[in-house]
């Protein structure tokens, strides 16, 4: 298992490696050096993404990251991407301590930043909920990108909600074909889609086999991590949605807002799910709100 430290003032590039969960399965971490580091120390931000999509849907964030002197990590959960493939059923609290233990490796010492869209905001909520101790003493701020506390549901009508328990119970096959662009446009973008967006997206969702589809589906129908949700008032954080956001509407968001003292709550107009993609300035801009306040509280 390789091992990073938080501390480390290496400059330039990137590189991947693995880190073992708790239950042994492998998760593809990847670390991003900045050419030239920010000045003093600097917390690592480490980015969770969301259902069926990669570390690559990250990937804009990190570029303007860097530029900030900062180190970034971004990682695959577990049966998406270079991870280990999904064994036995699928679990938000299981992302909460993979986190953990990517922390461990990866920031064993300093502070850290978490990112998260999606599922992985609700991976970031679990891991608050599961380590409070370690929150508490590493987590410097939070960016949570299109994503919900809780009362998700299954979210899909009845045939849909059907072939999610069949792809569950499928060998691992990618989703493939099963997954158009226009498919892709439609559920996960706002108003103005950009095609290789879309095209990118689409890749990595094609890509996701049809158990971590339909495992993950129901595991987020099940989620809730309201009680877990409030500990991040004691850290700068920040909320994101996109008004046309199909899959957490602004209606999470606001929730957030309710639950998070002091969290900042941003509604993009005319945006979708995939804010890393179609807002990245606003992204960006999150990270820097929570980077300032952070710097204000030392």
């Amino acid at each position: 298992m390789a091992r990073a430290r938080g501390t480390d003032r290496r400059t330039g590039g990137t590189r991947t490696f693995t880190v073992a969960a708790p239950d042994g399965a492998l998760l593809r971490v990847e670390e991003h050096l900045p050419a030239t580091p920010a000045d003093g120390p600097a917390p690592t931000v480490v980015l969770a993404h969301g259902w069926t999509l990669t570390r690559r849907s990250w990937h804009p964030v990190v570029e303007a990251l860097l530029a900030r002197g900062l180190r970034v990590v971004a990682y695959d959960q577990r049966g998406h991407g270079g991870s280990s493939p999904l064994r036995g059923e699928a679990s938000v609290r299981a992302l909460g301590d993979d986190l953990a233990a990517v922390l461990d490796v990866v920031a064993p010492q300093g502070e850290v930043v978490l990112g998260g869209h999606s599922m992985g905001g609700m991976t970031v909520m679990a891991y608050a909920g599961l380590h409070p101790d370690d929150f508490e003493q590493r987590v410097a701020g939070v960016v949570l990108v299109s994503t919900s506390a809780g009362d998700l549901g299954t979210g899909l009508p009845w045939v849909q909600g059907a072939a999610m328990r069949l792809a569950a119970r499928m060998p691992a096959v990618p989703t493939g074909r099963f997954v158009t662009h226009k498919g892709q446009r439609r559920l996960l973008f706002g108003d103005e889609a950009d095609p290789e967006l879309v095209r990118l997206t689409r890749e990595q969702v094609a890509a996701t086999t049809l158990p971590t589809l339909g495992r993950f589906h129901a595991a987020l129908g099940l989620h809730d991590e309201t009680e877990a949700v409030e500990r991040l008032a004691a850290v700068p954080s920040v909320v994101l949605v996109g008004s046309r956001d199909r899959l957490t509407p602004p209606r999470h968001a606001r929730r957030l807002g309710e639950l998070i003292r002091g969290a900042r709550v941003v509604e993009l107009d005319g945006r979708g799910h995939m804010l890393m993609y179609e807002a990245t300035d606003h992204v960006v801009d999150a990270f820097d709100t929570v980077l300032a306040a952070r710097s204000d509280r030392h």
